[in-house]
This record gives C-alpha cells, sequence and structure tokens, in this order.
C-alpha cells in the first residue's frame, strides 16, 4: 500500500536554495528529467548580477563537459571553451615532472577552459529553456520550518513573501550555507593562509593548449589556455603577503607571476583585471539531514589546486538527479543514504587528493624534495600509474553519474 504521505510529497516542488553553477545544474538537470522543482536564487538572472559568475577560468574537466552535455548545457557554452590537450606539472627547484597527454589516453583533450562568466551565460540560456522550474529571483529564504512529510520554506521576494512545501530541501548555496547552518550540520574547515590571484595574461608563446601547474614553498600557480592566445593564470601567495600583492601595479604584478612561473611560454604581459579569494576547506560533517541534502560548496569547499571544485560539485548534481528520477519519494531516507554511499569515494578521494597535495607539493622541507621528484618520474613513466592518475583528473571516480560516464580505453 502507498504511503499517503509519501504520495502527497512526490507531488509537491523539490527546493533548490542557490542558484550558482551547481544549484543552477541541478534545476537543469531535475527538469531535463521532468521533476518539478523551484529554485531561489538570491541575484536577479543576469549574469553581472550572480556571484558565482565572476572572473574565474574553470577547468572543466572530461566527465563535467560530458555532464554538461547530457542536460543540454554546453552547446551553448562550447563555442567559447579551450580544450586542455596536454597537461605540465611541475615543482620549483626541483627535478622530476608529470606531462599527460590526451592523445596517448586515446581522447580528444583531458579537459577544457571555459571563463566561469561564460558558463553563467550558458546555464541561464538553458534555464530560459526549463518548461517544470520556477525560479524565484531576486529571493532570499528567511526561514525553514519542518514538517511531517518534508519542509516549509519562507521565501521574501520582490513581490513579497511567499511559502514552499518541499519533500526535499536541497542546499545548493556555497560554503557559507544558510540551509546547512538552519539543519544543525557542523562543518570541518582549514584555513590554508592563502590568497589565490585570478586573472588572463598573454603569454609571449603560443599556449598550444597545454595547461600547467607549478608547485612551490609558498603556494601554486597554474596558467591554463584560453581562445585568443591568452592564458588564466591563477597564482596563490601566503596570506600575509595579499594586500600587498593586491595593491601592486600591473608591471609589478607580472614580474611576480614571471618570478614563480619562470619562462617557459616566454614573457607574460597585458595582465587583466586581478581578483583575489582567500582560501579555507570547509567539509560538512554530513551531506544529509531528515528530507534535506547538500551539494556543492554547501557540502564541501576544496583548495583550487587541481580545479576541483565546480567538477565535484556537479558530480553531486547529476548523481542526485539520477536517484531523483523516477523516484516516488524524493526525500526517502533509502534515498538519501544512496545519495551519501554513492558521493562518498569520490568526495572523499577528491577532498583528500586536494589537500594532499598542498601539504605534500607546497610543503617547504627539501629532505622531501627527493622523494617528490621522483613520485613524479614514477607517474610520469609508469603507464598503469598515469592511467590511473588522468582518469580521476577526467573526472571518472569511484561511482559517476551515468550522465558523464563514456567509453575510455
Amino acid at each position: 500500500m502507498t504511503n499517503p504521505s509519501s504520495l502527497a510529497a512526490s507531488r509537491q516542488p523539490v527546493l533548490i536554495v542557490g542558484g550558482g553553477l551547481v544549484g543552477a545544474s541541478l534545476a537543469i538537470a531535475l527538469d531535463a528529467a521532468g521533476i518539478d522543482a523551484v529554485m531561489v536564487e538570491a541575484a536577479a538572472p543576469r549574469i553581472g548580477e550572480q556571484p558565482s559568475y565572476d572572473e574565474r577560468n574553470l577547468a572543466l574537466a572530461r566527465a563535467t563537459v560530458n555532464g554538461l552535455t547530457a542536460i543540454g548545457v554546453w552547446k551553448h557554452a562550447v563555442t567559447q571553451a579551450t580544450p586542455i590537450r596536454h597537461i605540465h606539472v611541475t615543482r620549483a627547484g626541483e627535478f622530476g615532472s608529470v606531462q599527460m597527454d590526451a592523445e596517448r589516453h586515446g581522447v580528444d583533450a583531458m579537459g577544457w577552459t571555459l571563463p566561469a562568466r561564460e558558463l553563467g551565460a550558458a546555464l541561464l540560456r538553458r534555464l530560459d529553456e526549463c518548461t517544470r522550474l520556477r525560479r524565484l529571483a531576486p529571493a532570499r529564504v528567511e526561514s525553514l520550518e519542518p514538517l511531517v512529510d518534508g519542509w516549509r520554506a519562507r521565501i521574501q521576494t520582490a513581490d513579497g513573501a511567499v511559502e514552499i512545501d518541499t519533500p526535499l530541501l536541497v542546499g545548493a548555496d556555497g560554503t557559507a550555507s544558510f540551509v546547512r547552518e538552519r539543519l544543525g550540520i557542523e562543518v570541518e574547515r582549514h584555513d590554508y593562509r592563502q590568497t589565490l590571484f585570478v586573472c588572463t595574461v598573454t603569454p609571449e608563446r603560443d599556449h598550444a593548449q597545454r595547461a600547467y601547474e607549478r608547485f612551490a614553498d609558498n603556494g601554486p600557480i597554474a596558467l591554463l589556455p584560453l581562445a585568443a592566445r591568452r592564458c588564466g593564470l591563477v597564482l596563490t601567495v601566503p596570506q600575509h603577503e595579499a594586500r600587498s600583492v593586491e595593491a601592486m601595479d600591473d608591471e609589478a604584478f607580472i614580474a611576480l607571476a614571471q618570478e614563480r612561473f619562470g619562462w617557459r611560454l616566454g614573457r607574460l604581459s597585458r595582465p587583466g583585471k586581478r581578483h583575489p579569494y582567500a582560501i579555507q576547506r570547509v567539509a560538512a560533517r554530513s551531506l544529509v539531514s531528515t528530507r534535506a541534502v547538500l551539494v556543492g560548496n554547501a557540502a564541501q569547499t576544496v583548495h583550487p589546486i587541481g580545479a576541483q571544485g565546480f567538477n565535484l560539485g556537479l558530480r553531486d548534481a547529476l548523481t542526485l538527479a539520477e536517484l531523483l528520477t523516477g523516484a516516488a519519494d524524493p526525500g526517502a531516507d533509502e534515498l538519501l543514504a544512496t545519495y551519501v554511499a554513492r558521493r562518498a569515494p569520490d568526495r572523499e578521494g577528491t577532498m583528500m587528493m586536494s589537500h594532499g597535495l598542498v601539504q605534500l607539493a607546497c610543503l617547504p622541507q627539501p629532505l622531501l624534495g627527493p622523494l617528490r621528484s621522483m613520485a613524479m618520474l614514477a607517474f610520469d613513466r609508469l603507464p598503469p600509474l598515469q592511467r590511473l592518475m588522468a582518469r580521476r583528473g577526467m573526472g571518472f571516480r569511484g561511482e559517476p553519474p551515468r550522465a558523464v560516464l563514456e567509453r575510455l580505453p
């Protein structure tokens, strides 16, 4: 016999709090699956208003692009994307390197780079095509009240307050998540005492669709290939140096970037507007509560080393959408338990990888140098190790959502 409360719950929309990159992707995936949803966005639905559609240049893993293609977003973004066909990883002052080549692994690209604003624009265009999604923007959730079979949200919109009952509350509202706080889910925090600066630069030599990551005692630096021979620069500095770096003129800043990166691409020039980001690791102790789930940065915010943040969050969203498809009760305990189990290997492995890389690759201990270099040589020259690292770097870890899968050698 069908539980009456479950039947009632199935007729109510899923409520997504947060309309950033992950929240919007989840909303689109649910709409494509024929699932009614309401998405609450703090900002107006315009590129310049959404804080997550910022000046960063995203490195999208191959699995991520597969997923964006499956939900109809990539067709709106592909013309602005640049393939990553080669990856080059080094450590300042040490021998050894890791070089990965897409052709060697039987694919046309390991991933693609795309400005966050362009991905935001593609998501907005795809959101406009949704037919079962209700968007409230600008709007904010003022209160959340638990019900027998879900949650009641009081939402303030430009036209006044509305109340929405939902069988499943989704927190996609970022690192400082209101939903997570309201659910009483504690977090583990780690302050890396680092600040990230992102901008674009023009290298003297063609980047040839190669992405570079270089580790050093004072943090990693990366150059990501972009269109028109530009590169996305990601420069990490110790927190105590952030203010002085932010105050630098373009000449001084580019000199610092050149010193940190080296001359592999010749002289760097024409830096774009710089944007600083403080770096912390914030991990929720639980992904779910009663009829509630966290995705994206609300669930885990990782160090940007390896560029895993949005890639991990999208796999959260697509896994959840897959489990909700055809579910009689979107907020059932069994469904949420399955979600946690499905996400655990990917989430824990990715967080461990990003944290471990920072601790080992950027640790200023000379005795570690030879060990790090030997490890790089092993990854570079042992095909089984490189295949494993390449697959994980492309986003194929654990039990990925079906939307990101493909046949790989």
